[in-house]
């Protein structure tokens, strides 16, 4: 009966998750308004996703000698504006409510509803009409603002969004690669093209990688775009040996590297933490946990948005939030305050606390 009860509300969490895309709203249209030119006019000019399938929050411009680029989002557009920003004459973007692209300035946004984001963890979708973007609140929330404001906030959402598909990308990358070595019947080099719509067009069309569709087609087209010719690796993080094991509480740390958290001893010796929890209750008690006085030259911490290791003294620390780490709640590390009260306003957040500010209290409330 309990694993009756357990599947049925499964399935019903999974059906309320879904229930924007499949009742009713639905990203994709049937004759979409694609004003890029070339055969590559079906992708995405920054992330080669499907321009048909994300119609309903892409976005185009026109740029000073004529040209025109497509995006899947705003958050594409955002991305890019660094490129081409002075060079653009007019923003368009899709009318959610009639599939018509638009003057993106003189838009409507909604912005934080139910419907999943485009590459981005905050949806920003777009209405010819006041009426219309009422309406599609009163369906799925969020809020009205104008493309100025929807516009900051998808630079503001960059960051976190990278993070986001960070570990995604990687997935990508690997099934691209396996892709790419069975069955590419020649080396494919993307200089040949000016962007991963290009790209992804020629693998579509020349079939020298067979007949790939959706997934297997991105995998690839990212694969090539993003990792083929680099040697990619990973922020530069801390290194953790394998057999590091937690003084405070036993874990290898190397399991949780986008946690961890190193204290350096002034003879060199160097103790590895699955948090930075841990490592403060150490720095309070390293007797208790069989080190005597350790005697600190230095404490390093790993940034939760760049996943680069910061000095912890310098660090910006978040609690209370709903971002559990490997033992529960876990002080969240940022290298800036921008970032950290960033973070805690999108993870309920209680406090950002400077190192000096962490105390016994503050560890034992975090329990």
């Amino acid at each position: 009966m309990r694993k009756t009860v357990i599947v049925l509300a499964m399935l019903v969490a999974a059906i309320a998750l879904g229930a924007a895309e499949r009742g009713g709203f639905s990203k994709a249209a049937k004759n979409p308004e694609l004003i890029q030119e070339g055969e590559a006019k079906m992708w995405c000019a920054v992330c080669g996703m499907n321009l048909k399938k994300f119609y309903k929050t892409s976005h185009a411009v026109i740029l000073d000698d004529g040209s025109k680029r497509q995006y899947c989002s705003i958050r594409c557009l955002a991305a890019q504006w660094p490129k081409i920003g002075k060079h653009v004459k007019k923003i368009l973007a899709a009318d959610a409510a009639t599939d018509k692209l638009i003057d993106a300035q003189k838009a409507y946004y909604v912005v934080g509803s139910s419907v999943k984001g485009t590459m981005s963890q905050r949806s920003k979708i777009a209405f010819a009409s006041l009426e219309d973007a009422k309406k599609f609140v009163s369906e799925y929330g969020g809020e009205i603002v104008d493309f100025k404001t929807a516009f900051a906030m998808a630079k503001e959402d960059l960051k976190k969004d990278m993070a986001m598909m960070k570990q995604k990308k990687r997935m990508m990358y690997k099934k691209g690669e396996a892709i790419y070595n069975r069955m590419c019947k020649e080396q494919i080099d993307k200089k040949r093209f000016k962007n991963i719509a290009q790209l992804k067009s020629y693998i579509k069309k020349s079939g020298v990688c067979g007949d790939l569709k959706g997934k297997r087609l991105q995998a690839l087209a990212l694969y090539i775009w993003e990792a083929k010719d680099k040697n990619i690796k990973e922020a530069q993080k801390i290194s953790v040996p394998k057999n590091a094991k937690c003084p405070v509480c036993g874990m290898f740390v190397h399991k949780y590297p986008r946690w961890a958290a190193v204290a350096v001893s002034k003879s060199g010796e160097r103790l590895y933490f699955d948090g930075v929890k841990d490592m403060f209750r150490f720095m309070f008690d390293s007797k208790r946990y069989g080190y005597g006085n350790f005697n600190t030259s230095k404490l390093v911490v790993t940034d939760y948005y760049t996943q680069k290791p910061i000095d912890a003294k310098k660090a910006y620390y978040v609690i209370g939030s709903d971002v559990l780490g490997p033992m529960g709640e876990e002080l969240i590390p940022f290298a800036t305050l921008k970032e950290a009260q960033s973070f805690k306003k999108d993870h309920k957040g209680k406090r950002v606390l400077r190192f000096e500010e962490v105390d016994k209290e503050v560890i034992a409330a975090l329990e």
